[in-house]
């Protein structure tokens, strides 16, 4: 059974991120895997040799990751920019949430490989009650506890 592609929203920064990260794997880390498994294959007893083993074991995370940036990168659909004020994907966004300021990223996890904040699901509870909201309001979202909390929103602009 074939499981459904999501389309997965990215930065351009993000996505030039991935893709420098799938030629660096499928190319030279692939060969340094590649001879250090020969390496380890010229000591002889592979079934008592920990070098072959690992570098088979990471060959084979390697090989996974690759084929995960193929398929997020085919599927990959650049953002355009939310307006400035504006809470959408791909928002830097500071909020205040319980008297704290706080700066995030609205988006996929994937969008953090280009940035250094922390990043905030637009299906996440806050993420889904901000997604939308204009700098100056503010928003309520239960939260997982099922306490209802209040969310001001201080700041929003493309993230860029």
């Amino acid at each position: 059974m074939e499981q459904e592609e999501k389309t997965v929203l990215l930065t351009q920064e993000a996505y030039d991120k991935l893709q420098e990260e799938l030629k660096y794997r499928e190319g030279e880390y692939r060969e340094e895997i590649t001879e250090r498994i020969a390496a380890a294959r010229a000591e002889g007893d592979l079934s008592e040799n920990g070098g072959y083993q690992a570098a088979r074991e990471e060959q084979g995370k390697n090989e996974g990751r690759i084929n995960e940036l193929i398929v997020k990168l085919r599927n990959a659909k650049i953002l355009k920019a939310p307006k400035a004020g504006t809470v959408g994907n791909g928002s830097l966004v500071t909020i205040e949430l319980g008297g704290r300021d706080m700066t995030y990223v609205i988006g996929s996890r994937d969008i953090a490989v280009a940035t250094d904040y922390d990043v905030i699901s637009p299906e996440s509870p806050v993420g889904a009650a901000i997604l939308g909201a204009h700098v100056g309001d503010t928003v309520e979202y239960k939260a997982p506890n099922g306490r209802a909390m209040k969310v001001l929103i201080k700041e929003a602009k493309p993230l860029a």
